[in-house]
C-alpha cells in the first residue's frame, strides 16, 4: 500500500468503501468521574478500560460513578458497541479500540471515549472491531487527531472514516478467521511473556543472592541484627550509610552545565537525548550539580530504584539527592543493592510526605537514607560480585532480548494478518 488510503483500491470487487456514519452510530461521551447525589449510580466504563481490555465485559471492575438519566440512555453500552479512545497524550493511542461482549443496565461509557453502534443490517460490531485494530485504517483517526500536549479526535472526524464494508456474510466469515489466527498467535505470545517473567525473576534472585549473601553459597553466616536484612556472611561488616555516602549540594549559578535526566533503563541521560522540551540556562540556575561517579537519588521514586552513577557533569533536578561515595565502596555494588525489591521496599518505609507510597509526595530524605545501616562486604568482595552479576545477567539479558524480539514478530504478524483479512487481501472462499 503506497498511501494511507492505498488500501481502497485493492478491496475485493463486491466490497464497498463506507463512511462509518453511513453504516454506524457514534457518540462522543461527556460522562465524567465527578459524582452527583442529584445523578444515578452508574459503573463507568473508562480509558483504562477501553486500552486494557480487547473485550469489555462484566467481569471487570468498572469505576462507580453517577449520570442522568439522559446521559445514561445516550451512552448505555450494548453488546457489539465498539469503543474506542478518543483522547490520549499519544497519537498512537488514539482510537485505540475495543468491542462490548456483555449488556447491562448500568454500564456506561465514560468521559474520553467515543462509542459506535453498528447497524445490525450493514455491519457486524466484531467485524469493525477488527477494522480500528488495523493500523491502516486507524490511522485516519490518529491523524485527523488535533492538539500540542494532548490530542483529541474532532467527532466529525470518525463520521467521515472511511471503512471497508463486505457483504455481512463476508464480515463474520472474516471475524471467525481472525478469531481463530488471532488467538494461536496470542497463545504464543503468553507462553513467551511468560518465559520473560521467568527470566525477570531468575535476574532478580541472582541479584538479591549475590549483594546480600555473598558467592560462596557454603560461608558461615551470622544475625546482621537488622530485621529486613537477617543473616549476612559472618565475615561482612555492618555500616551506617552516613559512613558510606557524603551529601553534596552544590548549586549552578549560571546553568550552563549539562542538564541531565533520570531514566529507570538508561541511568542519567542528557534531558534533551529523553525529552522534546528544551531548556534554557536561565531555568537551570540553582539546579544541583553532579560529577562523574557520584551517587544521584530521585527522593520521590527511590522506592522503584530510581537511583544511579554519575557518567558525566552536569546537573540535575534541586529535588534530586546527590551523594560522594567513599573511596572504600563499590558504588556499583551499592546501586545494585538499592535496585532490589527488599531495598526498594525499606526506602518506601522510611519515605515520608503525603502520599499512598505509589502516588503522591513521599521523600526518601536524606537524612533518612543517611541514617540506615547497610551490609558491608570486603571491598575486593564487592568488585567480584558485581563482576559476577555483570556476567550472569548479561546471559539473561541476551534471552530477554531474544524473547522480546520474537513477540515484536508476532505482534507485527499479529497486526498484518488483521490488515490483510478486513481489507480483502486474504482468500477466505474456503473458510466460508
Amino acid at each position: 500500500m503506497n498511501s494511507i488510503d492505498g488500501w481502497q483500491g485493492e478491496v475485493p470487487p463486491d466490497w464497498t468503501v463506507r463512511p462509518l456514519r453511513s453504516v454506524a452510530e457514534y457518540a462522543v461521551s461527556n460522562v465524567d468521574k465527578i459524582a452527583s447525589d442529584e445523578e444515578f449510580p452508574v459503573r463507568l466504563c473508562n480509558y483504562t478500560d477501553v486500552y486494557n481490555n480487547e473485550a469489555i465485559h462484566l467481569g471487570i471492575e468498572f469505576m462507580a460513578g453517577t449520570a442522568t438519566q439522559a446521559e445514561i440512555n445516550k451512552f448505555r453500552l450494548l453488546a457489539d458497541d465498539v469503543v474506542i479512545t478518543k483522547d490520549s497524550e499519544s497519537w498512537e493511542d488514539i482510537a485505540i479500540p475495543a468491542l462490548v461482549t456483555e449488556t447491562s443496565d448500568d454500564l456506561v461509557c465514560g468521559y474520553h471515549l467515543a462509542m459506535i453502534r453498528p447497524d445490525p443490517e450493514k455491519l457486524d460490531g466484531e467485524f469493525l472491531f477488527r477494522c480500528l485494530q488495523s493500523k491502516v485504517l486507524r490511522i485516519q483517526l490518529e491523524l485527523a487527531a488535533t492538539g500540542i500536549t494532548r490530542y483529541g479526535v474532532p467527532k466529525n472526524a470518525i463520521g467521515s472514516m472511511a471503512l471497508p464494508v463486505p457483504p455481512k456474510s463476508v464480515q463474520q466469515v472474516i471475524v471467525r478467521f481472525l478469531d481463530k489466527q488471532t488467538s494461536d498467535i496470542d497463545n504464543l505470545i503468553f507462553a513467551k511473556q511468560r518465559v520473560l517473567d521467568l527470566l525477570a525473576e531468575k535476574r532478580r534472585v541472582i541479584v538479591a543472592e549475590a549483594i546480600m549473601r555473598g558467592l560462596n553459597p557454603a560461608v558461615r553466616l551470622r544475625p546482621s541484627g537488622i530485621d529486613w536484612l537477617g543473616d549476612i556472611p559472618a565475615h561482612w561488616q555492618l555500616k551506617r550509610s552516613k559512613w558510606l555516602f557524603e551529601e553534596r549540594d552544590e548549586r549552578s549559578t549560571d546553568g550552563s552545565e549539562v542538564l541531565l535526566s533520570l531514566r529507570m533503563e538508561k541511568g542519567l541521560v542528557p534531558h534533551n537525548d529523553v525529552s522534546e522540551k528544551l531548556t534554557r540556562p536561565e531555568e537551570l540556575i540553582g539546579y544541583k550539580k553532579t560529577s562523574v561517579g557520584q551517587l544521584v537519588v530521585n527522593r520521590m521514586r527511590a522506592a522503584t530504584g530510581l537511583i544511579a552513577i554519575t557518567t558525566q557533569d552536569g546537573l540535575v533536578s534541586p529535588d534530586y539527592a546527590v551523594f560522594w561515595p567513599s573511596a572504600e565502596i563499590s558504588t556499583d555494588y551499592y546501586v545494585e543493592m538499592f535496585k532490589t525489591p527488599l531495598l526498594q521496599a525499606v526506602f518506601r518505609s522510611e519515605s515520608t510526605g503525603l502520599g499512598t507510597g505509589s502516588q503522591g509526595f513521599l521523600r526518601l530524605y536524606s537524612q533518612n537514607f543517611l541514617a540506615l545501616w547497610f551490609p558491608y562486604p570486603p571491598l575486593e568482595e564487592q568488585y567480584d560480585i558485581v563482576r559476577y552479576i555483570a556476567t550472569e545477567t548479561a546471559r539473561i539479558d541476551r534471552l530477554r532480548a531474544a524473547a522480546e524480539h520474537s513477540i515484536n514478530l508476532l505482534k507485527e504478524r499479529r497486526g498484518a494478518l488483521i490488515t490483510a483479512a478486513v481489507t480483502g487481501q486474504i482468500d477466505l472462499s474456503e473458510e466460508a
